[in-house]
């Protein structure tokens, strides 16, 4: 990709997240005016702004143990660390992720954390089935998650989304027990005030989807940019694509 095309695709990209995370504030503004009135939207928008500017990413150390990942120290795997600095200096990052194993036969790989304290967990599964151009892809795809800032992203995202559905929750509530109020003709509700009040937390859910999508399609981007072998990372999400775990492990395990 010449540079020209590069820039366009950075900026379509760069405006397609704002957008959606746009529209998850836009939800979360109009449903707090719903359920609070004009001092509790400027409340919940200060709230936002607050959120994103600390924008809070939990440790990688807590996320590890609680998916029961174990680290893997330069001395166990040289190979793969040497493989991941390389990748890290291409990427910009001062210091590369730790590495950790995920006793899985599901093939799995996700990154967490932020640049400066970033960890990426492989899996049993993963690094037992994927050939070493492919190893290379995927941990390029996950590096590039770490350096494009893209897990404080959806950490962000998730936030707005969890509020939003509870304030939806909340104004359902209030709508139910207003019902009497309503049938003796004493209060009349907006018409879209209710349908954002039924439809928010699917439109969230499905802003937030669609920004994970076009996150991912830049972590491939530049993952085939690090690697130098797009082929290599097709390979590695072909197979991740067909091979797969048990039904509790493909629920539970983040990918």
């Amino acid at each position: 990709m010449d540079r020209q095309r590069l820039l366009e695709h950075k900026v379509r990209n760069g405006l397609q997240q704002l957008g959606l995370l746009g529209l998850l504030a836009l939800l979360l503004g109009y449903l707090a005016w719903v359920v609070g009135g004009e001092p509790f939207l400027w409340g919940t928008l200060m709230g936002v702004a607050m959120i994103w500017m600390i924008n809070p990413v939990a440790s990688p150390r807590l996320l590890v143990r609680l998916y029961g990942a174990i680290p893997l120290s330069p001395r166990e795997m040289p190979g793969l660390y040497r493989l991941l600095e390389a990748l890290a200096a291409r990427a910009g990052l001062e210091q590369p992720p730790r590495l950790y194993y995920l006793p899985s036969r599901m093939m799995n790989a996700f990154a967490t954390g932020r640049r400066e304290d970033a960890a990426i967990v492989l899996s049993d599964g993963l690094l037992r089935r994927l050939e070493r151009r492919e190893l290379i892809g995927v941990l390029a795809h996950e590096l590039a998650h770490v350096a494009n800032g893209d897990i404080q992203v959806m950490t962000f995202a998730d936030t707005l989304s969890r509020i939003t559905g509870l304030l939806a929750l909340v104004g359902q509530v209030l709508l139910i027990l207003s019902i009497p109020a309503l049938l003796l003709g004493l209060a009349t509700p907006p018409l879209l005030a209710l349908l954002v009040l039924l439809a928010a937390p699917t439109l969230s859910v499905l802003a937030q989807l669609a920004l994970s999508r076009n996150r991912e399609f830049e972590a491939d981007r530049s993952a085939a940019e690090l690697s130098g072998d797009p082929v290599g990372l097709a390979s590695a999400l072909d197979k991740l694509e067909r091979q797969q775990g048990s039904f509790w492990e493909q629920m539970m395990l983040p990918g």
